[in-house]
């Protein structure tokens, strides 16, 4: 018998676990590398502030110490809600730094929201930007007592916004040890942030990552898109999404330069891309969409060719087509908040550059293929877990396993156990499955159009709609009809010089473009009603949809 076969060899204490061969993963390491190796480079901008890596670690171990003498301990939460600024990526090492939970709160929510991820997060403190006073300060009061502690954000643009308290965010941290030697985490298991989903209905859900999964999450997205010291990162995305879908950390694993930016603006986006030679930058379709077609004073000409990394939605290949056409190089991402962001990536392949550019651009739409971290990447039959056939056709469920999956929803053991039946993550989103392995996202599990026995994608709708001269945005939903069950129904916003357009023209276009059985029977003109992070509110428009006379 082999002796790597023998009982117990795996215990011989020549090959125990050690201090020196086995550290717990954590991302906080991160940033110790990067003011060790590249402390003079400049790791954070923004406005005229700027701070090397060796002030970016200081000022986040200065905001640890000052945590602990806060009275915040290991296990506790400490939330946060504020735009795109320096203390948002300083929270994600000091929270961690000394095993406290950091609780990134979504800026878009409104009262009633913020004080139920406060309360159901139980937060000892928050860190709270002042910009979002009007609905800080009404989440607070309903709390009463139950408040945590608050510490005030506050920069060159909102100063003269109403305060919360007495203590100030640069002040806290001025009061703590910019060499305090923080515990950092007892196991890599240890949960690192608490994250709120975007939910359309109900009360969200908060997934809760470990510093296991975002020390993973952070290489493999700072590999898959290309990052290193040389890289400057414009902060488009919000942090408070998957913590910045873990490029919070990334990033900084590269010793790379973070750029933010507290508004998503195209003249700031423009200007900053220009001004600070801006190479990658994240941000949903809609960001996407909003350069496209942003005012022709707001555009400038790019300095380098920008890569932009986009996902939380499914962008239509002609907007990848128009942010090409105006020098960005786009990377299709797809994820969940549950899988810490992106898990799949459409690896672009040199043979794509002789097909004819349609195809291209629609080959770039897919999803893709697994990210490095992702053990086991399948569409299946939602029952069954049966894989579908590699035809491009059927249709299943996207289903993940991996190190880069939450450790569950908090305080929320059935939903747990649902996401992650029969063994793998569940993620509610259905795609079709190409015989190169790449997956192409047809819908989300409810918004899949079923007429007549015949499904219909949404999105593939969508993408037709997308490509009419005049359509500036699209959503498709069914619509109950008596002889079909459903019938699509899509609701358009034109572009802001958009010529006039009927319906007829539209439903025309789209008959001269897809099977007829797929074309809308009904298009309504208007906004879009959208998500904090950008997704479009089908449910919404599902309702509005059957009550049209």
């Amino acid at each position: 018998m082999s002796w790597w076969k023998t009982e117990k060899a795996s215990e011989r204490p020549e090959l125990r676990k050690r201090a020196a061969n086995f550290v717990p993963l954590t991302p906080v390491s991160f940033l110790r590398r990067a003011a060790d190796f590249f402390a003079d480079r400049i790791a954070v901008v923004h406005g005229r502030r700027q701070f090397t890596y060796r002030e970016f670690y200081a000022r986040a171990r200065r905001l640890a110490h000052a945590l602990t003498k806060a009275g915040i301990g290991r296990g506790d939460t400490v939330a946060i809600l504020a735009a795109n600024v320096p203390a948002m990526l300083e929270a994600h090492y000091a929270a961690p730094m000394i095993g406290a939970v950091l609780n990134p709160i979504n800026i878009r929510l409104d009262a009633p929201l913020i004080a139920f991820c406060l309360e159901h997060g139980e937060a000892k403190l928050l860190l709270a930007d002042r910009e979002f006073h009007a609905t800080i300060a009404p989440a607070l009061a309903r709390l009463g007592a139950r408040a945590p502690i608050v510490i005030d954000i506050a920069d060159v643009e909102t100063e003269n916004a109403p305060s919360f308290g007495s203590v100030e965010y640069e002040d806290f941290i001025a009061s703590g040890d910019p060499a305090f030697a923080y515990p950092g985490p007892q196991d890599e298991w240890d949960s690192i942030c608490l994250l709120y989903t975007s939910g359309t209905t109900g009360n969200p859900k908060g997934a809760v990552y470990s510093h296991r999964g975002a020390y993973l999450g952070a290489l493999t997205n700072a590999l898959t898109f290309k990052l290193d010291h040389d890289s400057r990162y414009l902060w488009t995305l919000p942090m408070f999404h998957c913590s910045g879908w873990t490029f919070t950390w990334a990033v900084t694993a590269a010793a790379a330069t973070h750029v933010c930016l507290r508004k998503v603006e195209p003249k700031r986006i423009f200007d900053a891309v220009v001004e600070q030679r801006v190479t990658h930058m994240c941000g949903a379709p809609i960001v996407l969409n909003m350069l496209v077609h942003a005012p022709a004073d707001a555009k400038r000409s790019l300095p380098l060719r920008t890569k932009v990394a986009t996902g939380g939605a499914a962008p239509p290949a002609i907007v990848i087509e128009r942010m090409e056409a105006m020098g960005f190089e786009v990377l299709h991402l797809y994820g969940t908040t549950e899988s810490y962001g992106p898990s799949t990536y459409c690896a672009p392949m040199p043979e794509w550059q002789e097909m004819p550019a349609r195809d291209r651009y629609a080959r770039m739409a897919r999803q893709g293929v697994p990210n490095p971290v992702i053990e086991h990447m399948m569409v299946a039959n939602a029952e069954t877990l049966a894989p579908m056939p590699r035809d491009g056709r059927a249709i299943g469920e996207i289903m993940l396993t991996g190190n880069t999956l939450m450790k569950g929803y908090l305080k929320n053991e059935t939903a747990t156990e649902e996401a992650f039946a029969g063994g793998a993550y569940h993620s509610g989103d259905l795609a079709a499955w190409h015989g190169d392995g790449s997956i192409e996202v047809k819908d989300r599990s409810k918004d899949i159009i079923i007429s007549g026995g015949e499904n219909i994608s949404s999105l593939e709708v969508e993408e037709v709609l997308y490509r009419h001269p005049q359509v500036m945005e699209a959503a498709v939903v069914a619509r109950a009809d008596e002889k079909w069950g459903e019938t699509p129904c899509a609701f358009v916003t034109l572009k802001p010089d958009s010529v006039p357009v009927t319906a007829e023209e539209i439903i025309a276009f789209c008959r001269d473009n897809m099977a007829h059985f797929k074309v809308p029977r009904t298009i309504v003109f208007g906004p879009l009603p959208k998500t904090s992070t950008g997704k479009i509110q089908k449910f919404l428009l599902r309702d509005k949809a059957n009550t049209l006379t």
